[in-house]
């Protein structure tokens, strides 16, 4: 089959591999249908996170079941599936508590030995834990299956952050970070009933998506700019809840700074120095938390997939280049040169 690899930074092609096929008997072989490119998966093309020359690369995919082993029970040849960018066996102790990233058999697409979600074809570990099954019909209906794929990650990690931050009916929210995840955060922020969303964000067109996701206001300043313009907005009290969704240490002290008294930051940002813009001294003092880290998207998908189903949220308007497999390696320059927002990879 064809995949993606990376060979080096910015060196990323689309080559001939072995095919998957069932290696244990809880495997599964899926078809991928859709993937997309993450902007975590940035960090390796810019060479700021390592990975070995030849290894394959992504983590968000849909499918269509091709093969089950022996012992996969939850889904059979031709289901229609989407996979978290994680695989986890669904029935350890960490797993059974919600925490699937940690599962104590589990692993991420793409690491050196996996599939990457960016081929036409994946081998699924622990297929009866990990993948979740969709409707049929939703094949056909294209709108509907890219906003399915976000479940594979950014949607879940949005509503991560959200869910750490707090954000509960009435509450004033601010979401550091204007990427695909930043935005999901806004569409989590106004699920769970905010009442003021601000976003904070200088590319127009991602903050007017933001708009449209339920963002009520949108700040462009950057660093203490920001704080102060969040502040102003908020009556010198700062946000009860912050989605802090880049990783930096400019976006994590701007998320400290921004956070109202007894407030709570929900991260979800893949750390790049962030833990250098938190002042212990200054959340003591104003009694902020801090909650988040890699999203258990695989728990979150049962309670997010029928709001898509049934239109009450659709985040897939955050693709905004749609490519074929050959397409990926221009999917990634215009990503990491900021000219597309998310690109959706369709086989």
């Amino acid at each position: 089959m064809r995949a993606t690899v990376i060979h080096a930074p910015h060196d990323i092609r689309v080559e001939e591999v072995p095919d998957p096929v069932i290696q244990r008997p809880g495997d599964a072989v899926v078809r991928v249908l859709l993937s997309c490119i993450c902007g975590s998966d940035l960090w390796a093309y810019r060479g700021e996170a390592a990975r070995e020359p030849g290894q394959r690369i992504g983590h968000e995919f849909l499918g269509v079941v091709e093969e089950t082993g022996s012992e996969v029970t939850g889904v059979t040849p031709g289901d229609l599936v989407v996979a978290p960018f994680t695989w986890s066996d669904g029935v350890c102790d960490y797993c059974t508590e919600g925490l699937t990233t940690s599962c104590e058999h589990g692993g991420f697409w793409g690491n050196a030995g996996s599939d990457g979600g960016q081929g036409e074809a994946v081998r699924v570990p622990h297929a009866n834990g990990t993948l979740v099954k969709l409707p049929a019909e939703a094949a056909s209906d294209e709108r509907l299956l890219s906003a399915l794929l976000t479940l594979s990650d950014v949607l879940g990690t949005g509503h991560h952050a959200a869910v750490g931050a707090g954000v509960r009916p009435g509450a004033t929210v601010a979401v550091v970070g204007d990427g695909a995840v930043g935005l999901c955060g806004v569409l989590a922020a106004r699920r769970l009933g905010a009442e003021r969303i601000i976003a904070l964000g200088r590319h127009r067109t991602r903050t007017d998506l933001a708009r449209t996701f339920g963002a009520t206001d949108v700040v462009a300043e950057r660093g203490e700019a920001a704080v102060e313009a969040v502040r102003e907005l908020t009556r010198g009290q700062g946000a009860h809840s912050v989605i802090e969704a880049v990783g930096t240490e400019q976006s994590m002290a701007t998320a400290v700074g921004i956070t109202r008294p007894g407030g709570a930051i929900g991260y979800v940002g893949a750390p790049h120095g962030s833990g250098t813009g938190v002042d212990l001294g200054v959340m003591f003092g104003r009694n902020i938390a801090l909650r988040g880290g890699i999203a258990p998207v695989r728990g979150y998908i049962p309670e997010l997939l029928p709001d898509i189903l049934d239109g009450t949220i659709d985040p897939s308007p955050v693709f905004d280049r749609t490519v074929d497999l050959d397409g990926v390696p221009v999917g990634y320059k215009a990503m990491d040169e900021r000219t597309s927002l998310k690109v959706l990879v369709r086989n």
